[in-house]
């Protein structure tokens, strides 16, 4: 008996003809079944399954603390989700670090949990070779460079990168050894946009931008952040539309309130005996 997938309208494919037709492309990330099945309706390009689920989401400090378990459960959930967007999953802090064989396992269960391609960090030799592996296994990747949250401590905080020419040149050199070794795209994430510009003007394979400027050939947000849901603070080059915080707290007050004045539940939200069977309580006093 065959097993009939339905293909996702957006593929590996509409990303590179999006950059070729100079058409931007959208991705936010997303972490629980309805808010992937929201985005889905609304028509964003892509979702990301963002290790930062660990902050916004699990409420770690970091998400180096974020497991595979973990980026599992949450990227199935997605996927249940998504029907039309392109899912990718971040692959989380020492997933594919150790050996190639680990990485192409790792990923390979992210795959199989329902994402379409998976992301990682850096442009190192073994990254390179990792990546160049696992688009020979079939595994799509989108790299991440500039300011990589996986390598915080050695970078040393949360800092722009690529200030100078000298930093962009680098960061264009290792997006074109990404490129070289299959990546399909690239997250640029808190680079200067003139630096931004210079990278995705020399790639064939589309940028995405998350604190890199209007030129790139995409955007990312983290979904709590357009929200307004996550309060711990809230980046420079995020927009809030939406303050579900505000609403959440009036919802879950309004909520308490009704229940200490026994306005809720209301008649149309309980259910009833017949009056036969109230009779027959009334009379066994």
């Amino acid at each position: 008996m065959s097993v009939q997938v339905k293909e996702k309208n957006i593929t590996i494919a509409t990303f590179l003809k999006k950059k070729a037709e100079k058409e931007k492309i959208t991705m936010l990330t997303a972490y629980d079944c309805s808010t992937a099945r929201y985005f889905d309706e609304a028509g964003v390009d892509s979702i990301l399954v963002g290790d930062s689920l660990g902050m916004v989401i699990l409420g770690y400090e970091s998400t180096h603390h974020v497991t595979m378990e973990e980026m599992k459960i949450f990227t199935s959930a997605v996927c249940r989700g998504a029907k039309r967007a392109l899912v990718v999953a971040d692959m989380p802090f020492m997933s594919y670090h150790t050996t190639v064989e680990d990485a192409v396992k790792n990923a390979g269960a992210l795959i199989k949990s329902g994402a379409t391609a998976v992301k990682l960090e850096g442009a190192g030799d073994f990254i390179l070779s990792v990546v160049k592996r696992l688009t020979e296994t079939g595994i799509p990747v989108v790299g991440h460079l500039g300011f990589t949250p996986q390598y915080l401590n050695v970078l040393g905080g949360y800092k722009i990168q690529g200030k100078s020419c000298e930093n962009t040149l680098l960061i264009l050199e290792q997006a074109k050894k990404l490129e070289e070794a299959g990546a399909f795209a690239i997250v640029l994430e808190m680079v200067p946009e003139e630096a931004a510009n210079y990278i995705t003007q020399r790639l064939n394979i589309p940028t995405i931008g998350i604190g890199a400027g209007k030129y790139c050939d995409g955007q990312v947000l983290v979904c709590d952040d357009i929200l307004g849901k996550f309060s711990e603070f809230k980046p420079k080059f995020a927009r809030r539309y939406a303050n579900f915080q505000e609403e959440i707290i009036k919802a879950a007050k309004d909520y308490i309130s009704d229940v200490k004045t026994a306005a809720f539940p209301d008649d149309a939200e309980s259910f009833h005996l017949n009056e036969e069977e109230i009779k027959k309580l009334e009379s066994n006093k």
